[in-house]
């Protein structure tokens, strides 16, 4: 994962997403390394910063709502959300 984001002077968006990590990884880091590659594709991502130690936090940055729509409604992305609630 990268580190702090290099995002265009505001107004942008932020989106924030915390984790909780267990002891059983269930094919975590692959999946973030995916979603991450994903939302790189998205029209409208500017960057991302994130933290994990436990408890993990990742703020995306976009450049407007439309954007974080779109990516909210990503088949894969909302796959994976599934997976790590039933995880």
């Amino acid at each position: 994962m990268s580190s702090i984001a290099n995002t265009p002077k505001p107004p942008y968006y932020a989106v924030i997403f915390t984790t909780q990590r267990t002891a059983i990884d269930n094919g975590y880091e692959e999946t973030a390394n995916r979603m991450e590659d994903l939302a790189k594709q998205q029209e409208g991502f500017l960057g991302y910063e994130s933290a994990t130690e436990g408890t993990g936090i990742t703020v995306s940055y976009w450049k407007d709502l439309e954007s974080i729509r779109k990516w909210k409604m990503n088949t894969e992305h909302l796959f994976a959300q599934e997976k790590g609630r039933a995880a």
